[in-house]
């Protein structure tokens, strides 16, 4: 099942890149929300082959995933590979230049199944479609939103 939305965000591209390939950041932001999150790579700098393992409650029952980033060009490509017990999924981030201080973020996400539940899980999102395309546009609006504040606050100094 495949999910894409496009956000404009106030901010240079190459600052918007910086902001999310700010790991540690985000990392302490999924701490602050309940996940527990850990790096499992050895890489001392951002590149393809950073891996986390993250536990987090989903619909009140514990899950895991393993995240990989499988591909980055800097500054216009983040693809994440992300592979979970029961799904499995690719999540591609591309930044394209509006104008000097104007970014269009385009999120994809891929979801497949790994087992009959996981199937059936999807099939439900199929069918609530329109529902779930609002709450993924409302969510990528809202990380639009952090990553402005995020800029306005750097540039601000």
């Amino acid at each position: 099942m495949r999910f894409a939305t496009k956000q404009d965000i106030e901010a240079p591209i190459a600052d918007v890149f910086q902001i999310l390939t700010d790991f540690e950041t985000w990392e302490r932001a999924a701490m602050r929300r309940g996940a527990e999150v850990a790096r499992t790579d050895k890489l001392r700098s951002t590149a393809a082959g950073m891996r986390w393992a993250a536990r987090f409650s989903y619909r009140s029952k514990p899950r895991s995933m393993e995240l990989e980033l499988t591909q980055i060009e800097t500054p216009t490509l983040l693809r994440f590979a992300a592979l979970a017990p029961s799904v499995e999924g690719v999540a591609s981030v591309e930044l394209m230049e509006l104008g000097g201080k104007r970014t269009r973020l385009h999120l994809v996400l891929d979801v497949t199944p790994r087992s009959l539940t996981a199937r059936l899980f999807l099939q439900s999102l199929r069918l609530a479609r329109a529902r779930i395309d609002r709450k993924f546009d409302q969510r990528t609006a809202q990380l639009a939103g952090e990553i402005e504040a995020r800029y306005r606050a750097v540039k601000k100094y």
